[in-house]
């Protein structure tokens, strides 16, 4: 069985998608949260394979929630299940370590079978939500580093490793790994002493 955990403030929503998953012979619904806060604490005593994560909550959103969780197990899997699709939620929710990015007017079907990729360690997108994300990636790698970008390089700067920058941002370490290699995309490098080097000489980093 695969285990799955419900995460969005409204309750008529959990109401319907534990409806809808436990219909499904291999899915459970073992748990529910109405908030970021209740789905990082729910996360740290319950065992679970899948977490189905709304982005916009009361106390700590979507991504935040999947960051803290991402750094307390690495092995769960978050799959982020929103009516929202603008570049910088699926960015946000991406380099937060989200193993997926569903939007809620998916089929049964869908997203039982993204729950069930999500388990194997796939990565599961909507289908306008891949078209984004690729021509985000065909843009040019001029723009600036995003401040998150800035705070991780800035403790490469310091000689930290990155299972030392994702203890102390409080983030998981395969999230440490992609804002890095966003940041080579961004700078045309290749390695963590090109990216400190590049950015200082840009005025990046102090």
């Amino acid at each position: 069985m695969i285990r799955v955990m419900l995460v969005d403030d409204h309750p008529v929503v959990r109401e319907g998608l534990r409806g809808m998953l436990e219909a499904e012979p291999d899915l459970t619904v073992v748990g529910e949260a109405g908030s970021g806060e209740e789905a990082v604490a729910q996360a740290r005593v319950t065992e679970t394979d899948v977490i189905l994560m709304d982005l916009r909550m009361r106390d700590l959103d979507g991504v935040g929630a999947t960051e803290r969780i991402l750094a307390d197990n690495p092995r769960t899997r978050v799959v982020v299940l929103t009516t929202y699709e603008t570049d910088a939620d699926i960015l946000r929710a991406v380099e937060a370590g989200a193993s997926g990015y569903l939007l809620k007017d998916a089929s049964r079907s869908d997203l039982a079978g993204a729950i069930r990729a999500a388990a194997r360690g796939e990565t599961v997108l909507a289908p306008s939500v891949a078209g984004r994300l690729v021509n985000q990636v065909r843009r040019p790698s001029t723009q600036s580093l995003s401040s998150r970008e800035v705070e991780v390089l800035a403790l490469v700067a310091k000689g930290l490793t990155n299972a030392d920058i994702g203890r102390s941002l409080h983030i998981s370490e395969a999230t440490v790994k992609t804002h890095l290699l966003r940041t080579f995309g961004k700078l045309g490098v290749s390695d963590r002493t090109a990216a400190v080097t590049t950015a200082m000489a840009l005025g990046l980093l102090p």
